[in-house]
């Protein structure tokens, strides 16, 4: 046990340094859920897990493929084919031993979400590309009052610097984003702005879901351009996709989710 302390102390140390003496002691008794491990998601829990969090469920179903290998954390040409999850678990538990690793091989759907809150993550942070997965868990959070954050599409993205955090009533440029906000405003009755004629206002109401995304004009494919095809929906797979921008937007929810853990145990 001591020896195990020593090395957790070698490894982790620095976040004491940064973060305030007892951090690591409190991330490593975090537990956090991250759901889509794909060029977004894969990034984010290399971070959770270089950041000593204690125990990371990461879910997915994918296999790691060729096409991946341009922005997903595991993708290599020795990896292709493997389970995303088990790929990432291998990784973690490189970085961290100590890690709790928790897969869950399947995709977010209304079917799992029930056991899937049941977990009881400290944050869950949603780094998949369905709207339908999203929107699912969004209203789990609601219901059970779970940090959830939200990935917006990076897909079509060149700019890493034009990544902007916020509620998702205020979100731009991020087609996903929008058609989450107008089906629960439209279907499940989240805040959405009031029309008066006789007095407008500019103030549009916070919807409580926070959301990154990257405010940039997505890029349209020159086959899109030239009208031989059309977008094959709002993943990366359909735009064409850069690390560069995809592992930024991982990073911003990782460090969110640790300033929440820090925060609420009042260390930073």
């Amino acid at each position: 046990m001591a020896e195990q302390q020593l090395n957790a102390e070698r490894r982790f140390g620095g976040l004491n340094r940064l973060y305030g003496e007892g951090s690591v002691d409190i991330l490593g008794h975090a537990h956090i859920m991250i759901a889509g491990i794909g060029g977004v998601g894969s990034w984010c829990v290399e971070a959770l897990a270089r950041s000593g969090i204690g125990m990371l469920t990461i879910v997915d179903m994918d296999h790691i493929s060729e096409s991946n290998i341009n922005r997903q954390l595991p993708a290599l040409g020795s990896t292709v084919g493997q389970a995303k999850v088990e790929a990432m678990q291998e990784r973690i538990l490189d970085i961290n031993p100590f890690c709790r690793v928790q897969l869950i091989d399947d995709f977010v759907s209304a079917d799992n979400m029930e056991q899937l809150v049941h977990l009881a993550p400290d944050v869950l942070i949603d780094c998949t590309d369905q709207a339908e997965a999203k929107i699912t868990m969004i209203l789990a959070a609601k219901r059970h009052n779970i940090r959830l954050l939200v990935c917006g599409a990076a897909g079509g993205k060149q700019n890493p610097l034009a990544l902007k955090r916020g509620d998702l009533s205020l979100s731009t440029h991020d087609a996903m984003l929008a058609k989450l906000r107008g089906r629960l405003r439209k279907e499940y009755g989240f805040a959405k702005p009031k029309v008066d004629k006789v007095k407008p206002s500019t103030r549009i109401p916070k919807m409580g879901v926070e959301v990154f995304w990257v405010e940039e004009s997505a890029i349209m494919p020159s086959a899109w351009q030239q009208g031989n095809t059309g977008p094959q929906g709002l993943s990366c797979a359909g735009y064409g996709s850069s690390v560069t921008v995809t592992a930024p937007m991982g990073f911003a929810a990782a460090q969110a989710a640790i300033d929440y853990v820090l925060k609420k145990s009042k260390v930073v």
